[in-house]
């Protein structure tokens, strides 16, 4: 609940897959995992591909936790010291877009503190020479989804959909 590792970045769930199990990554048990581009606008629908597992070659020397982070959302069934729904996502240029390799992560959960110890001065470059792309999507669904979804911290909702209107949940929705 209190750790500080070095972060090992994965840019997309696609780039997870392709890495994880890489006798290549460089990882160790004390490195954070980062899962990003996977929140309500980086990866419309925000489906649950926040299920970060432990890269083979830990699993294999008996590593069966670790920090991992992620924009993104998990099934109930995943397990294990996950922090997830970082807001704003990584697709928007929020905190999480500018982790990089190696970057040194603090988490604290008792103090509700997660923090990227990177310097001021080097964050400021960082977030000047950020390209934002969520312009993939040009029309339909997935436009109209991107273009009005918001922030995990505010629900995921859609913007259009807020009101004082409703209908009353009659029913236990699980």
């Amino acid at each position: 609940m209190k750790h500080t590792g070095k972060a090992v970045v994965f840019e997309d769930i696609e780039d997870y897959k392709i890495k994880i199990d890489s006798l290549d990554l460089d990882v160790d048990e004390n490195s954070v995992l980062v899962l990003k581009n996977v929140g309500p606008k980086g990866y419309p629908g925000m489906p649950e591909v926040g299920n970060m597992g432990i890269p083979k070659k830990l699993l294999d020397k008996g590593v069966v936790d670790m920090v991992r982070i992620s924009d993104g959302r998990m099934s109930g069934t995943g397990f294990g010291t996950v922090v997830l729904h970082i807001s704003p996502e990584s697709a928007v240029g929020g905190m999480l877009a500018f982790v990089q390799n190696g970057d040194m992560i603090e988490l604290d959960v008792e103090a509700r503190q997660l923090n990227l110890l990177v310097e001021d001065e080097e964050l400021a470059k960082r977030k000047q020479n950020l390209k934002l792309d969520l312009n993939k999507y040009t029309r339909g669904y997935c436009k109209l989804y991107v273009d009005h979804v918001e922030q995990s911290h505010l629900g995921a909702d859609l913007d259009f959909l807020k009101g004082g209107s409703g209908s009353e949940v009659l029913r236990d929705s699980h």
